[in-house]
This record gives C-alpha cells, structure tokens and sequence, in this order.
C-alpha cells in the first residue's frame, strides 16, 4: 500500500463529518424559498476550502447561484488540474416516504442516507479527501470548483465561465458527478446524452360542458393529450419521432445489462416489461428518449362531471450523442403539431436544451487515470455511457478546447439520485478519493508517496 492510499484512509473520517455537516444544509436553489440555504451552503465549502490550505478561495455569481473557485498554485513546470462538483441538490419530495429524514444524514448498512449525500455533496467530500491526503501541497496545481445550481440546468454557468476563465483554466479537467457500474467496479463516462424539454398544451374548447350532455360528441382536451403522448412511441416503446439522432454506443469493452439487472436497478415491477429495441445499452446511451414527467389538468379530487376544455403536460426528452438539442427539440415540436388528434389545438413551449457529449478517452492522461482507478479499486475501470444529462461538460470542453475532461463519480447504482432515500456508499467515497489522490500524485510525475 502506497504512503498515498493509507493518508487518504486517515483522513475519511473528517471528510465525512464535513460532509454530513454539508447534507444538513438545505441547498435546493430550485426552491426560492430556500436559496439563503444555498448562500450558506457556498459558505460552509468556502471554509472547508480554506481551512485545508487552499490560499485563494472566493465566493462568486454571475447572476445566479453561489459558486466557489478556490486555488492553490501549481509547481514550477506541473500541470494545474480543475475538479468539479457541485453544492446545490434536488428538492427532497415528500419526506414522509423516506426512511429516515431527508437533511439528516444516517448511515444504514455501509450507505451514508440524505439529499446531496452522494449527489454532488459527495463530490465535494472526493476532493477534499484527495487534497487533504497530500497534506496540503499537491505536486501539481489544484483548482477546485464547486457551482451551485447544477440541479437547476446550471443556467449562469457560461457566464461563469466567461467571466472567471483565468481562474479555471487547467490542463486536467475531473467533473466529480457522474456514475459507476456497481459499488466493487468503477467507469469513466465517455458518452452523455443532451437534454431538450417542452410544454405541451392541448385545447378543445373555449369552456367546460356537462360530460353527461356532450360527452361522445365533443372531445376533452385531456383526452386529446393522452393521444397525443402515446403517439410519441410505437407499440414496442420505441421513440416515434421522425428526424432524430441515433449514435453508436462509446466503448464496447463493458459487461451487458442482464435483465435481472435491469430489474433490480431500477425496482420494476413484476410483469412490467422493458420498452425499446436493441441493447439496454444502446437504448440507454445511444438512442434518444422522451418521457412525460408532468401534467397539468383537474385533480381527482377536484373532478367533476365536465369536459375539460385545456390540458397541460411536460414532455422532456435525451438527445444521443452526436445529435444537436435545438434540432431535436424542433423536431418534437412538429410531431406534437402535425399529430394533433381530433383538430385540438396543440401549442408548444420550448423550455430548457443541453448538448450531448462524446469524449476521447484515449490518450497519456487516460492512460494516467486508468491506471490509478485499477490500484484504488482493484479493477479495471469500464469506460461507460451515461443515460442521463450533463449538459455543462459541452460548455467546459467550449470554454477550455486543450484541456482533458475526465467524467468521474462516487455515485453506484443503489444510489437512487434525485429520488427518495438518495445514498452513498462509503467505500465507494474512500475508493473514488483513493483514486483522485492519486491521480494528482501521477500528473506530477509522483509515485504516490507524501512527502515527510
């Protein structure tokens, strides 16, 4: 065992306090009402920062939530590497249907419980770990960087960007927030899907009518709009969508989605079968998606006998990598138009658009990181897709063109991110720290050992 790992296995336990202390914080900018939580939560990593040595530490906004650049100076010679989290976390839903309190971190079987407990909190926690292992004085420059509204679309970041580039500019960029494949075996992200979502209103009178008067002669706008979204899949669930992007899946050097793993990922219910054709990883990091995640109309205890006249759903949908948001997104829209059942009047909403982001994983410092990930977690790393969205690595890669971006996290499967009962595993946070340190270590030229 190298000087390195034991120094990291010496400092988890106040990286953990720290961190708990940070779960506490109620940082949900989404939620107006609670952005001085977002302020003091800037605050908390601000100290945090400074009180592991890091000289030169600010608070900074362009307009929108709290971000911390803190920086300590590269060697004579050594690269400077930027590492990225993030401080705000998703609302908690309904806490009634969390095991134990949402803001209170508890620990259960090896797994650290709370909001932001793994997303992106836990982030944070990696890169204090691996500073704090090298005591400080890291044989490159570190810059860390730890925005606070990336559960929001991170809408100011760009400004961010521009208005701070100096401050961020590194040669090794490592974002702290993205997955691995199982708790025992780590990934590097190489491929994320983008983002593009709409509103969709469907209308079909000017008022309410009695059901019981023009029912099965006039149709109600909910009606209308359920139609209308089943028509967004053909019947094996595939995306029916003309125009759409489908890429191949980044990397092949990775074990398949069995389907009782897919089921116990993702707790589904018995007899309820999967949707889309090709592999599980194909549809999950390749192909696009749409989803319905809300809509508004009467709630059922509100309901009456009446045609309803509007009706409301939010439609968001991944773009594969390769495709363009703002493509995409127009090619929703005139589905949504052309295919309007009954000649119900459909206007479309355009909201939020994040590009897709493919990376090349190749390279030394690739070759650095793989290195580093098979001593700290006694595996070789898969290089992975990411279903999901992370739509400001594209606005790093613009904004830094010669730095390597490295797409880490501490998050595993059981993690279950943005829903209830959102966890951490601790020896997942110990082995992706283990890793960080070392890979600092290894960009400097170091073997892992700490200077005395």
């Amino acid at each position: 065992m190298s000087d390195l790992v034991a120094k990291v296995r010496d400092v988890l336990p106040s990286v953990r306090a720290d961190l708990e202390d940070l779960v506490r914080i109620q940082s949900v900018w989404a939620d107006p009402a609670r952005r001085p939580e977002v302020q003091r939560s800037a605050e908390a990593v601000s100290k945090l920062l400074s009180e592991a040595g890091f000289g030169d530490v600010r608070i900074v906004s362009e307009g929108g939530a709290p971000a911390v650049i803190a920086h300590h100076p590269a060697p004579p010679g050594a690269p400077t590497v930027l590492l990225y989290a993030h401080h705000d976390v998703q609302p908690e839903g309904d806490p009634a249907q969390w095991d134990s309190a949402p803001f209170e971190p508890t620990e259960r079987d090896g797994r650290l419980f709370g909001r932001g407990s793994a997303d992106d909190k836990a982030g944070i926690a990696t890169h204090l770990a691996a500073f704090r292992a090298h005591g400080g004085a890291p044989p490159v420059g570190v810059t860390v960087f730890v925005e606070g509204e990336e559960e929001s679309g991170s809408p100011s970041l760009k400004r961010l960007l521009a208005a701070h580039r100096d401050a961020l500019a590194a040669d090794v960029i490592v974002i702290a927030d993205s997955d691995n494949w199982s708790a025992e075996i780590p990934s590097l992200t190489v491929s994320l899907r983008g983002l593009a979502d709409c509103v969709v209103e469907v209308a079909t009178l000017d008022h309410g009518l009695h059901s019981g008067m023009w029912g099965g002669v006039v149709p109600d706008a909910l009606s209308a709009l359920v139609r209308l979204l089943a028509g967004l899949h053909d019947d094996d669930g595939n995306v029916a969508v003309e125009g759409l992007h489908e890429s191949d899946v980044a990397g092949r050097d990775f074990p398949e989605y069995t389907p009782a793993r897919v089921r116990s990922d993702t707790g589904l219910l018995d007899g309820v079968g999967q949707i889309g054709s090709g592999s599980v990883a194909q549809r999950l990091w390749a192909k696009p998606a749409i989803t319905v995640i809300g809509i508004d109309t009467t709630p059922i205890a509100q309901a009456s006998n009446t045609l309803i006249p509007r009706a409301r759903a939010k439609v968001s949908m991944r773009v594969a990598p390769g495709g363009d948001a703002a493509t995409h997104l127009a090619a929703l829209t005139r589905h949504l138009e052309s295919h309007a059942p009954w000649g119900a009047h459909v206007t479309v909403t355009p909201g939020d658009i994040g590009e897709p982001y493919a990376i090349d994983a190749t390279g030394p410092v690739y070759d650095q990181v793989r290195a580093v990930f098979r001593q700290a977690w006694g595996h070789d790393a898969v290089d992975a897709g990411v279903g999901g969205s992370i739509p400001f690595i594209a606005e790093f890669a613009a904004a830094f063109p010669e730095a390597e971006i490295l797409v880490t996290g501490v998050e595993d499967p059981d993690t279950q991110a943005h829903s209830i009962n959102e966890s951490l595993d601790l020896g997942v946070l110990e082995r992706a720290a283990t890793a960080e340190a070392l890979l600092l270590a290894s960009l400097g030229g170091s073997d892992g050992e700490v200077a005395p």
